[in-house]
């Protein structure tokens, strides 16, 4: 929506957002006045946020009531109106430092599991923003080879155990390839031949892309390794897909309890119907904070900001979404978000969803 305001309109409107973000209460002139320089008495303030209103930025809940912002208040908020001269910008910044310390000292990327590290961020957001954090797991089908390695489980039938770059374990029980049972040869030989098959894998497979092993061109492998190959190719093949198949569990939600305490849920219905989103159609909130607008920079993370009925699923239609991706290199593999009333603090909320965009980004790199 193009809206064209004034130096004094912007000014009051920052105000009145500002004030009403920090109490949840109809924001009247009066109290602009006493708490913010604005330099202009409380009639010409009157005159300014009538003017606001019949433009649709703010309305009043009732008659005798003070003004709220709209969604089109808070668009022009987001894009407009936060910027250095109209914020504490030592704030915002010191909030994102404060993100990034908290991930670091808390996060231990070496000795988690994945589904640890995630779970760790998601809660660290959560507690930062004051807001639902939403962290998808990384999408597998990106994932690379860490290490392969296969090992004897029992007489004939050998385990094959991938290892991603994002510490992921994918493993195959099967049976030793045709002929290989024949041969008679006593546990320690068998040990050695698949560890020497292991490094022979590891040294031509890793660092490559699950999609990419699922389709490889197995006929350049060394020919000492035929008796392998069919066998090999069609299992690790079979393991790639399966590790690319959704998990159960898409996204990591945290900071729900504390949320739904904000007067804007205090309708039973509305909690049910955000609360269903989270728990049981999680696919839908998925692919709506994976999708990123395109950006010329593609190495750095952008922030989506989705402001009430902007939002396509209907239970979030009276919140605010605020996302980004974190990625491997240029490539985004999953999504950071934060889920809150449209009430909310967009600069903190902002910050803190970049600064855990990155460091995720840098780990996952």
């Amino acid at each position: 929506m193009e809206v064209q305001l004034t130096n004094r309109q912007q000014h009051i409107l920052w105000a009145t957002i500002r004030h009403y973000i920090a109490t949840a209460e109809p924001v009247g002139s009066k109290v602009l006045v006493e708490e913010y320089d604005l330099g202009v008495s409380s009639a010409t303030i009157r005159n300014v946020m009538g003017a606001l209103e019949k433009s649709g930025l703010l309305y009043q809940p009732h008659t005798s009531a003070g003004r709220i912002p709209s969604d089109s208040g808070y668009r022009i908020y987001v894009d407009q109106l936060i910027t250095p001269s109209l914020r504490d910008a030592t704030r915002t910044e010191t909030l994102a430092k404060e993100v990034e310390l908290s991930l670091q000292q808390r996060l231990h990327w070496e000795d988690w599991s994945l589904e640890a590290l995630i779970h760790g961020a998601a809660q660290i957001l959560a507690t930062l923003s004051g807001c639902i954090s939403l962290i998808t797991m990384p999408q597998t089908s990106t994932a690379l080879v860490r290490h392969l390695q296969l090992l004897q489980i029992e007489a004939g039938r050998i385990m094959l155990i991938l290892v991603t770059d994002g510490y992921e374990t994918h493993s195959k029980v099967m049976d030793l390839p045709p002929g290989k049972e024949n041969l008679q040869l006593d546990a320690e030989v068998i040990d050695r031949e698949l560890q020497i098959v292991s490094n022979f894998l590891n040294s031509h497979l890793r660092g490559r892309s699950l999609l990419e092993i699922a389709n490889l061109n197995w006929s350049e492998l060394d020919q000492e390794f035929q008796l392998y190959g069919e066998f090999l190719k069609s299992s690790v093949a079979e393991l790639s897909r399966r590790t690319q198949a959704p998990t159960t569990t898409q996204i990591m939600v945290r900071g729900v309890t504390e949320v739904l305490r904000q007067p804007e849920f205090s309708q039973l219905q509305q909690v049910k119907t955000i609360m269903q989103l989270l728990e049981e159609e999680q696919d839908k909130l998925c692919q709506l904070i994976f999708d990123e607008p395109e950006t010329e920079d593609a190495s750095k993370s952008r922030v989506t900001v989705r402001i009430g009925a902007e939002n396509p699923l209907e239970p979030i239609r009276t919140c605010s979404l605020i996302s980004s991706t974190y990625r491997r290199g240029s490539v985004p593999i999953g999504s950071v978000g934060v889920l809150g009333p449209t009430r909310l603090d967009y600069e903190s909320a902002i910050a803190v969803v970049a600064a855990a965009a990155d460091y995720l980004s840098e780990a996952f790199s």
